[in-house]
């Protein structure tokens, strides 16, 4: 097997992880295509490490629905539907309409002050119109928000859930005009937290996602 591996310094127990992690990402941004076949040989050469890791990540996906596993033909990608993407839109809506207002319960200085702290960052750079640095920040404000209430359970049920739709969500945001009023959504959200306003800060929430699951159908429904 060549050397230089990008992943030469990951350890062995997490290397399949690491492969899940890239291959998802490439199903998820379109870069391989519904359809299309994965071949195990053909991923170890390209990514200079043994087919066991590989072999495993591919499992993982297969798991996760992203791929599916043919007796005697190979492993091939199935991406996510518009319906599928449509059901983790309705599963965020109720999840993170609870989970902003066991946040606001259970919220206190450090947690308050992150949320501010990338709520700046993102007005900054939605100003310097850099889409990735606001994608980017977009996940970390929502996860704050997941972190802030201080439930293991809720954090992780969401940040999954979260993970899937920002991906899918990113072609929505690539438009100054969405970029602008996603900030603008995001400050009432802020609003409401600060106030500790439980019911009006799951409205406005839940108002945010809404507008964004309206453009991820809008996006797919023109490309389909």
């Amino acid at each position: 097997m060549p050397n230089n591996s990008l992943f030469d310094h990951v350890s062995h127990g997490s290397l399949g992880h690491q492969i899940f992690n890239l291959l998802r990402d490439r199903i998820l941004n379109d870069e391989y295509t519904t359809g299309q076949k994965l071949n195990e040989l053909a991923l170890a050469n390209e990514l200079k490490i043994s087919r066991t890791p590989i072999r495993e990540a591919l499992k993982q996906l297969e798991l996760e629905g992203l791929v599916e596993s043919i007796p005697n033909k190979g492993v091939y990608v199935k991406g996510f539907s518009p319906r599928d993407i449509d059901d983790m839109f309705e599963i965020r809506l109720s999840l993170e309409g609870l989970a902003i207002q066991l946040a606001i319960d259970r919220m206190d200085d450090v947690y308050l002050a992150k949320i501010k702290d990338v709520y700046d960052l993102m007005e900054f750079y939605t100003l310097k119109k850099e889409v990735e640095k606001v994608n980017d920040l977009n996940i970390l404000y929502h996860e704050t928000i997941y972190q802030a209430t201080q439930s293991r359970y809720v954090e992780q049920l969401l940040r999954d859930v979260h993970y899937y739709v920002s991906v899918t969500s990113r072609h929505s945001i690539t438009q100054q005009e969405r970029m602008e009023t996603a900030l603008i959504e995001h400050k009432a959200i802020l609003d409401s937290i600060v106030a500790g306003d439980k019911e009006l800060a799951k409205k406005t929430i839940q108002k945010h996602i809404k507008k964004t699951q309206l453009l991820v159908r809008q996006y797919y429904a023109n490309r389909g």
